[in-house]
């Protein structure tokens, strides 16, 4: 105890409520430099009580006045101890990240491990949700924050806080921790579904139904789905209030490499643009079509798999074009 309470007063001065730790990309020990401590309104409302009953005592010479005063203020005392002690030695550490569409929260998961033989009681983790819990010794729990996503591109977690008012609610301590780690955040999906852009050349795999001319005839339409290019569509059909539907040919080939183009998604706007172009991408993924993609400075080329999807978003996201 007398270790502890040489650390808390050795690590005390106002410098450190106004210093800014610099970002940790691995772990991170509560030290007695990382926790912070101050009263609560209980505990200043303990003090306002402490400093009345003293000066009745003082004033009527009553003993057991006194008495119940230093009891409060002993109690007051030990209590920044056990609140310091609640955070002391913990080790913090995050977990991956995975991306988000902008707009949506992100989850960031977090390690707390206890590797004293002190059981951890009403611990606190907040970013921007607040999650309660206690901790056994000589164990970990892992805990899942939120944050809210604007923008597309790296996104810093910012500071997760840690904090206790344990065992009496006098005293809030509290650790402010900063973690390198970024969450990549993808651009926005567009809501309306538009047909892809017209397939474009042909290669060895097969021709693309636009550029196969009168070789397969037509044998009807179906309705539109995901992966039906721009010509296949029944304008006229379309014109007389039936519906979104899509030609069919027979022989209709299943291997049509697309290309989504920045050049031909529409919209005044970049944001609207790449918007677009990841509504394209989610749907040429669910319809299981090889697809490349062009970006000024960026050329990806046709394939298919979650793998492929995630570097053309991550394209996206990280595209250095013009924001508006």
């Amino acid at each position: 105890m007398n270790a502890d309470l040489a650390s808390l007063k050795q690590g005390f001065g106002f410098g450190r409520f106004f210093r800014r730790d610099e970002s940790a990309s691995g772990p991170l020990e509560l030290t007695r430099r990382r926790v912070f401590i101050l009263p609560t309104q209980r505990g200043l409302s303990l003090v306002y009580t402490i400093v009345l009953l003293l000066l009745v005592a003082l004033i009527y010479n009553n003993n057991l006045v006194y008495g119940l005063a230093f009891f409060l203020a002993s109690l007051f005392f030990v209590s920044i101890l056990h609140t310091y002690r609640a955070l002391a030695g913990l080790v913090v550490k995050t977990g991956y990240a995975a991306p988000v569409f902008a707009g949506e929260s992100a989850g960031l998961s977090l390690t707390v491990s206890n590797p004293t033989d002190t059981r951890r009681h009403a611990l606190s983790a907040h970013l921007e949700n607040e999650s309660v819990f206690d901790l056994e010794a000589r164990q970990s729990k892992t805990l899942t924050l939120y944050m809210r996503t604007q923008q597309r591109g790296w996104h810093s977690i910012g500071a997760i806080t840690l904090a206790s008012h344990y065992p009496l609610g006098l005293f809030r301590a509290w650790s402010p921790l900063r973690f390198s780690d970024r969450i990549l955040v993808y651009p926005k999906p567009a809501r309306d579904v538009v047909p892809f852009p017209d397939a474009s050349g042909s290669d060895a795999a097969g021709q693309s139904v636009s550029d196969r001319g009168g070789q397969d005839d037509f044998i009807g339409t179906r309705e539109y789905q995901a992966g039906d290019l721009l010509r296949q569509i029944h304008w006229k059909a379309y014109a007389k209030g039936q519906g979104l539907l899509s030609k069919q040919y027979a022989g209709e080939s299943v291997g049509t490499e697309l290309w989504l183009d920045y050049g031909q998604a529409f919209g005044e706007r970049t944001e609207d643009r790449l918007s677009r172009l990841c509504r394209w991408i989610l749907d040429a993924d669910t319809a299981g079509l090889r697809y490349g993609l062009r970006l000024p400075g960026c050329r990806i080329p046709p394939d298919h798999g979650a793998s492929h999807r995630a570097r053309c978003l991550k394209a996206l996201a990280l595209f250095e074009g013009e924001r508006s």
